[in-house]
């Protein structure tokens, strides 16, 4: 299974809607690959902040008539049909019996996808657990794009994971706090993860910083969510032996491209 595979699974076991074979495979990818984790934690994040965000109400019968209309136009494979073969001369004659009842023919569909149509099972399977979170938790709360599809922070990180040059380093704060620095020098991307980070007041941000030597280069700035979690991709490029900072700073970021404070957060790369 690969880790694309295994962001879908998530998804429906959020939704607690895998099958058994699937909710198996699930469970045996997670034990085989702990690093995907962050998969879980985003698709449960997903589901929780769109139950949390709307009240659920009946959605217009126009939605199930678009989700039938969707299904119809994918491609699908039909069973062939065997060659009629004559009968042969020592066969029984049924014409004595008299006319039997005819059965309406009816054309056997496959519900796997055409190779061509690049719908696989586990597609199908996205494509109905995303409708379904709209419909049940509240019409209108998400789009399937955006319950399905990452935020580009995971998709940088994704990225960083899956490049054979891949390293990390973690620093845990006395108050428990984790931040964990991801990179890879073929694809030129970083990200922090942080879980824990304090809450900051309205007029305050988390900025981030490349220190290199004595020099702190700014590298945008970001917003953990309630439990201090957040997956932060650093704008611009890091080199290598970098310290990957973070600072707070005022809402929008140091006016003069300077940290303002201590770092409240330093991971070394070296």
């Amino acid at each position: 299974m690969n880790e694309r595979d295994f962001a879908d699974l998530a998804v429906g076991h959020a939704l607690n809607a895998l099958s058994e074979a699937d909710e198996r495979a699930y469970q045996e990818a997670l034990a085989g690959n702990p690093h995907w984790d962050h998969h879980v934690s985003g698709a449960a994040d997903a589901v929780a902040a769109i139950s949390a965000s709307v009240e659920p109400v009946a959605p217009p019968p126009s939605v199930r008539a678009a989700l039938f209309a969707r299904i119809s136009e994918m491609p699908q494979e039909s069973a062939e049909t065997p060659a009629s073969t004559s009968a042969s001369s020592d066969e029984e004659d049924f014409a004595a019996a008299g006319a039997a009842p005819v059965e309406p023919e009816r054309e056997a569909v496959s519900v796997g996808a055409s190779p061509a149509s690049g719908w696989g099972p586990r597609r199908w399977f996205t494509l109905a657990a995303s409708l379904a979170a709209v419909l049940v938790l509240g019409f209108g709360a998400v789009t399937v794009s955006q319950l399905v599809s990452p935020p580009a922070s995971v998709v940088a990180l994704r990225s960083i994971e899956q490049a054979p040059d891949a390293q990390s380093a973690s620093t845990t704060l006395p108050d428990g706090t984790v931040a964990t620095a991801h990179w890879s020098p073929s694809t030129g991307q970083s990200v922090l993860v942080t879980d824990g980070m304090p809450e900051l007041a309205a007029d305050k941000t988390y900025e981030l910083w490349f220190v290199r030597g004595e020099t702190p280069i700014a590298a945008g700035t970001f917003e953990p969510d309630e439990a201090g979690k957040a997956t932060a991709v650093l704008q611009g490029e890091m080199h290598a032996g970098d310290i990957i900072a973070v600072t707070v700073e005022p809402a929008g970021g140091s006016p003069d491209g300077k940290p303002s404070t201590a770092p409240v957060v330093a991971v070394a790369t070296a």
